[in-house]
């Protein structure tokens, strides 16, 4: 699935959990802060972060949100290497073969 159909498809979701609800548009977008056509945009799949986070928690399903990105840990094995510091920031890659690639006839 393309990002654009990921987002309809997240739209598509809180459309049918706020009509689980029984819940209107102009009820949600006013619980939120958002004007209607705003909240129709969402609905869409065209919605800031923020404002899919405040129309789950308006319907009460911040639990979804826990499911989307779960809290992840590292491994034991990873912490004894990192010996109890937490990374701030991710290193480089680095290949395996960095002088052979130095070394490689240009092939023009």
């Amino acid at each position: 699935m393309t990002n654009s159909a990921i987002a309809q498809e997240i739209g598509s979701r809180i459309e049918q959990l706020r009509l689980e609800k029984n819940i209107t548009q102009q009820q949600l977008a006013d619980e939120i802060g958002l004007s209607r056509v705003s909240y129709r945009k969402l609905a869409k799949g065209a919605a800031k972060f923020e404002n899919i986070i405040a129309a789950l928690r308006a319907l009460g399903r911040m639990d979804l949100i826990e499911q989307f990105v779960p809290e992840t840990s590292f491994s034991p094995m990873a912490q004894l290497k990192l010996k109890g510091k937490r990374p701030q920031r991710a290193s480089r890659q680095r290949s395996e073969t960095s002088d052979d690639n130095n070394n490689k006839e240009l092939d023009w």
